[in-house]
């Protein structure tokens, strides 16, 4: 059953005036950059949050999973080198895991977070808001009461996404773990099924199997990662299979039911899977419900559609922006800083009436342009997965001539010093025409230190033949830059 840690009981907090600059509604990252660059900014902002001030990275996603899986990481790391693996004598403690997990999440205090806005000046208000009119949110407290905030100048919508459970006979009434249970259970589950491969599912079938739990995967696609490079979900499968994951994939979920011993049934096309507990993790969903999107002509449900200076679509005035995975651009944390840091620049350079940011062109500090072709993403799974920009599929869909490089890391020398049985595998997007990298994919330990020069090129757009006098430092994991460029390069 569902164990998720609740907000602590925070007193309400009142504000002392109800007009401001700026209007936030949300207070996780996304919400707190907006605050911050509106502020440098030189306006006034307040924040309305019904949760946690940080939000769902600090307390149920980024912090907390992470926190989960760097001790499996840490311990496969060691057993994968001779001399150390010796000196490895035990398993994981699980309560050591779970109570450093619980140190990344302050025990679920945001004390620490509401300190910091106070620090930048910008007052808190707690409870829900909506909105109800031009540049106007009512704010319900916890005690019934409210409060009607005025923005001069802008309403920030930054109020994240929520768990998407499928339609499936039974779902909805048997008591299902989500991502934020999967992060924060108290103990681990005996047995786990996940519904679901992406990358919540991958990376908490990889840190509750190495915790103990007996973990069945359950995909209804071909392959596990589906947004990623084929190759990438097979190697994942390949050793969450040799880490003892019940990896199946094509699997069609008909019907959930608990029986009366607590034990959750899932039903497929195959037949019957058991567990103690069953995490969804199918994907996410816009929180627009109940925002009062219809007082200013939109239509709840859906994402917040934006231009790239975060300015929503379709309302008169221009008054009214988003960020983050409310917008359905891209659902990570780190690309809805980015959109926040936007966000909140051009906000202030508007109110001042700087006339660049009236139309900023493309990768204009206003307009956050990488968000169409140039995400980095890191799969924390074991081995790791780092990714930026298009797969070969996404570059042919988009019309692009593509060329392609791959090899197998391992080959490395680098590699080969990082672990006696090193898997991984990289690959190289190329649009052809331009000569130029789109596209970028690693596998394989230490694979995320390998992102960022990736994503630099990328959005640089740096051409294959000055890249290829980027030197990689021998002998590192780095050295396969030099390998697949030779495959791209006369």
């Amino acid at each position: 059953m569902a164990t998720t840690p609740r907000p602590t009981d925070h007193p309400p907090r009142t504000v002392q005036q109800t007009a401001y600059d700026v209007v936030i509604l949300g207070a996780g990252p996304v919400g707190e950059n907006v605050a911050d660059y509106v502020v440098r900014g030189g306006l006034s902002a307040v924040v309305v949050e019904s949760e946690l001030v940080g939000g769902e990275c600090s307390y149920w996603a980024c912090m907390p999973s992470k926190a989960l899986l760097r001790p499996v990481e840490a311990l496969a790391a060691a057993r994968a080198v001779a001399g150390a693996r010796e000196a490895v004598t035990g398993a994981l403690d699980v309560d050591a895991v779970l109570a450093r997990r619980d140190s990344f999440t302050h025990d679920w205090d945001d004390s620490s977070q509401v300190g910091w806005l106070d620090g930048l000046a910008v007052p808190l208000v707690r409870g829900t808001g909506r909105l109800t009119g031009v540049r106007q949110v009512e704010v319900t407290g916890t005690e019934g009461d409210t409060v009607v905030l005025t923005a001069r100048h802008a309403v920030v919508v930054c109020t994240g996404s929520a768990a998407a459970l499928p339609p499936i006979e039974g779902l909805a009434e048997v008591g299902v773990w989500d991502s934020r249970d999967a992060t924060s259970a108290p103990a681990v589950p005996g047995r786990l099924v996940v519904l679901g491969g992406g990358v919540v599912g991958a990376e908490m079938a990889t840190a509750w199997a190495a915790l103990g739990s007996r973990v069945t995967v359950l995909q209804r696609g071909p392959r596990l990662l589906p947004g990623n490079e084929a190759r990438a979900g097979e190697l994942v499968a390949r050793a969450l299979r040799d880490a003892g994951v019940d990896v199946r994939t094509g699997v069609q979920t008909r019907s959930v039911a608990r029986s009366a011993d607590g034990t959750v049934v899932v039903t497929t096309a195959d037949g019957d899977v058991q567990g103690d507990e069953l995490l969804v993790a199918t994907g996410r969903t816009p929180r627009t419900a109940g925002l009062g999107l219809e007082s200013v002509g939109l239509e709840e449900g859906a994402g917040l559609p934006t231009d790239d200076t975060m300015r929503v679509l379709g309302v008169d005035g221009g008054w009214l922006y988003a960020a983050g995975d409310v917008t359905g651009r891209v659902l990570l944390t780190h690309q809805g800083k980015y959109q926040a840091r936007a966000c909140g620049a051009v906000i202030a350079a508007r109110a001042a009436g700087d006339p660049d940011a009236v139309e900023p062109p493309p990768w204009s500090r206003f307009a956050a342009t990488a968000d169409a072709a140039a995400v980095p993403q890191v799969v924390f799974t074991d081995p790791p997965v780092a990714a930026v920009g298009l797969t070969e599929q996404g570059a042919r869909d988009r019309g692009l001539s593509v060329r392609t490089a791959e090899h197998d890391t391992a080959a490395v020398a680098g590699a080969a010093l990082v672990s006696d049985d090193y898997r991984g595998w990289a690959k190289l997007v190329v649009d052809a025409d331009r000569g130029v990298l789109v596209g970028a994919t690693f596998v394989g330990p230490g694979a995320a230190e390998l992102l960022h020069s990736a994503t630099v090129a990328v959005v640089g757009e740096v051409p294959l033949h000055r890249l290829w006098h980027a030197v990689p430092s021998y002998p590192t994991v780095s050295e396969v830059w030099l390998r697949l460029l030779d495959q791209l390069l006369p």
